[in-house]
């Protein structure tokens, strides 16, 4: 069984959870960070491998969060064990360290981190930190919660902020590590890099690549329509990641899914700073790929 090569950690997550894990022939480990296109993914994945958009469970049950700390590990391992097609599972884990199993298929969905930071900025308000906290085993949120800044200064904290991306990783640091490690794997096999506008502006060539990398059958009009923003917003009830009430608002969650809002919400300067600090991050044919 390979191992990985790094743990990660936080209060909600420990990437160690994937250390025993028995893979299956066929796997799809769908590796993203968070607000970049995870549950798009997750529902291609459905869509491709179960054939019809009428899903037999809710999307987060067919595919779960296996390094979430929210449920027990042997919870989430005996209901994958009990699947009987092709599994495909979530996770906001790097490459590096989750196990990389010649059995298996990973997909890496990449967006434009400032559309991606947006995205979390919005996300933050619709989480319930209490019933989080009481999932995970962490203490409750003590007091009122602080005044959030508006999303323009939000998003230029964020672009300026200095952490360790190991255990920040959905800083700008943290994200661009993530995408690091999967494009220096792109050649690999088993690796697949997703970019987020490629399904925003041809969802349906994209289904079909991937079923045609993964030998699934090509996916019909009505698995690409089952998989569009519009539609899966409408049945935000069984596809947003939210089967034990972390969300405030299901619906919420599909909030826009646009691309260009975070370039949009910072001036000539902000943008050349968010340029200049992604730069030191990631190599120029990175960048080159995910500014597109």
């Amino acid at each position: 069984m390979p191992r990985p090569i790094h743990r990660y950690r936080s209060d909600e997550e420990d990437s160690a959870r994937w250390g025993g894990f028995p893979f299956r022939d066929g796997d799809i480990v769908i590796s993203t960070r968070s607000k970049s296109g995870t549950t798009w993914m997750q529902m291609i994945c459905a869509l491709l491998v179960l054939r019809t958009p009428e899903l037999p469970a809710p999307l987060t049950v067919l595919s779960p969060w296996l390094d979430w700390l929210g449920e027990p590990q042997a919870t989430v391992y005996d209901r994958l064990a009990a699947q009987p097609h092709r599994r495909f599972i979530k996770t906001h884990t790097p490459l590096d360290g989750v196990p990389l199993d010649p059995r298996a298929h990973y997909v890496v969905v990449a967006r434009h981190p400032l559309d991606m930071a947006v995205s979390l900025y919005h996300q933050g308000a619709n989480l319930d930190r209490a019933r989080i906290a009481e999932l995970t085993g962490q203490p409750a949120p003590a007091g009122p919660p602080r005044e959030r800044p508006s999303v323009r200064e939000w998003l230029l904290s964020w672009v300026d902020r200095e952490v360790d991306p190991g255990t920040e990783l959905d800083s700008l640091p943290g994200v661009l590590m993530h995408l690091g490690d999967a494009w220096a794997r792109r050649h690999e096999p088993n690796v697949e890099l997703v970019h987020y506008d490629d399904l925003l502006a041809d969802l349906g060539g994209e289904m079909r690549r991937l079923a045609d990398l993964w030998k699934l059958p090509s996916p019909g009009p009505e698995l690409v329509e089952a998989a569009t923003f519009g539609r899966m917003r409408e049945r935000a009830d069984r596809l947003a990641p939210d089967t034990l009430g972390v969300l405030r608002d299901r619906q919420a969650f599909f909030r826009r899914g646009a691309s260009g809002q975070g370039r949009d919400l910072l001036n000539k300067a902000g943008r050349a700073r968010y340029q200049e600090k992604a730069a030191m991050l990631a190599p120029p044919d990175l960048l080159s790929w995910l500014h597109r």
